[in-house]
């Protein structure tokens, strides 16, 4: 999955990812769903450091969110176009939106989260891991990404 390449909507900001993602999120929480305009949102967690900028600039923009905690989205500055956000102002970890490679399809989500707001008309594929909120990462994440969430967050973060 490294060499994945996407960008915005205009084709100012393009990026490459330099590896695969720790894990994927199909987000339904009410957040997701009011700042997206979606049922949904599918974001790839992975490293910052590890999405090279190939052109344009990231602005980043504060968002209130339900549970107060700080969420900055990072869009291009010409279309508006939302690449990354970083959930709690961390900086070295990234919710990369997967819908903005120019593979769409490239990133399924390894979970389904904060399914209890999903919107009623919203169907599973069989066989998809579901949670109403969230989950125990220890028995979802493989331990290969779990490793690389501790080397940059930290042990127990």
């Amino acid at each position: 999955m490294a060499g994945l390449e996407g960008g915005c909507a205009c084709g100012t900001v393009r990026y490459r990812l330099m590896s695969g993602p720790m894990f994927v999120h199909c987000c339904h929480c009410s957040d997701c769903q009011r700042q997206v305009g979606s049922a949904f949102v599918i974001n790839a967690l992975i490293e910052t450091d590890r999405i090279e900028m190939l052109s344009g600039e990231l602005r980043p923009t504060a968002m209130p969110t339900d549970s107060g905690r700080p969420h900055i989205v990072y869009r291009c500055g010409d279309c508006g176009t939302t690449i990354r956000s970083d959930y709690g102002d961390r900086k070295v970890l990234s919710f990369l939106r997967a819908t903005t490679l120019d593979e769409r399809a490239a990133l399924p989500p390894d979970v389904h989260i904060f399914t209890r707001s999903k919107l009623p008309w919203v169907r599973f594929p069989e066989g998809a891991r579901v949670f109403e909120v969230y989950y125990d990462m220890a028995k979802e994440w493989p331990p290969e990404s779990l490793a690389r969430r501790e080397a940059l967050l930290g042990p127990g973060r």
